[in-house]
């Protein structure tokens, strides 16, 4: 014998269905708003060679040396022997102490001769100390990495920076610009309105760089200011049909519908 459904049972059946989507509506937007916070912040860096995923200032310094390598004109291998050794000596940190007298991110020493210690932990100054020195070690461009490195900081163990040629062959792809969209960042929305500072942006990679408009280092440009986004405010960096956000920084690139040929941030 058929049963039909009582008009009550029905009412009852569809206020159930109507507060299942409800509850699945709130909390789908609930999640999509603390998505930021629960994803923290980081950098991810991808290449073909790999992937590394970086805190945030690891990645500023790491887009730093590689701006100073590109205004003093050196190749990709020096900067790749800059990355063994900092990652050895700091993890890419600019650490204020160290081992007796060590600062920043090389963890160079004042009593050495290689800057006052204020100098020293700033990236832009620390990584045109250590060009400057290896520029001066014979063959450093044949020289296996660890070698070149051992030579420029004379460590108690040079070996130790061999440890370290893989990720920097990855973050040197990266951030000297050869592999487009090699670099995002993502971290959660501040708590007070932030002002974007594309202008004090500019002129810091401007320090670093030289300049912050030259087409064939776009990708280099665009990475120092993904890395740098959080520090000076902005919202988002455009080169070559693919726009980075602040607000989906964990999604990477996505395509831009007006491409634009040289790097814009707002």
């Amino acid at each position: 014998m058929e049963r039909r459904l009582t008009k009550p049972v029905v009412t009852v059946m569809v206020i159930v269905v109507l507060l299942g989507g409800a509850i699945f509506y709130g909390a789908y937007h609930l999640l999509k708003r603390t998505e930021p916070f629960a994803l923290g912040e980081h950098c991810m860096i991808k290449t073909p060679d790999g992937s590394l995923d970086l805190d945030i200032e690891q990645a500023q310094v790491a887009a730093t040396i590689a701006a100073v390598a590109v205004r003093r004109k050196l190749p990709e291998r020096a900067l790749q022997i800059a990355y063994v050794t900092a990652i050895q000596e700091s993890k890419l940190a600019n650490l204020p102490y160290g081992d007796r007298d060590s600062v920043g991110v090389f963890q160079q020493r004042p009593s050495q001769g290689w800057g006052t210690a204020e100098q020293l932990q700033d990236p832009v100054y620390a990584a045109r100390k250590f060009f400057a020195a290896l520029e001066k070690v014979k063959h450093y461009r044949t020289l296996p990495l660890h070698e070149a490195a051992q030579a420029v900081q004379r460590s108690a163990d040079g070996s130790a920076y061999a440890d370290h040629e893989y990720n920097a062959k990855i973050l040197s792809a990266a951030f000297m610009g050869r592999v487009p969209q090699a670099v995002h960042c993502w971290y959660p929305p501040s708590d007070k309105p932030v002002s974007p500072q594309p202008d004090a942006a500019r002129k810091q990679l401007v320090r670093a760089l030289g300049s912050d408009s030259a087409p064939k280092r776009g990708w280099l440009i665009a990475a120092w200011y993904v890395t740098h986004a959080q520090k000076y405010g902005l919202r988002q960096v455009r080169f070559a049909g693919v726009t980075w956000t602040a607000a989906s920084g964990h999604d990477g690139w996505r395509k831009d519908a007006k491409p634009v040929a040289t790097v814009q941030i707002a």
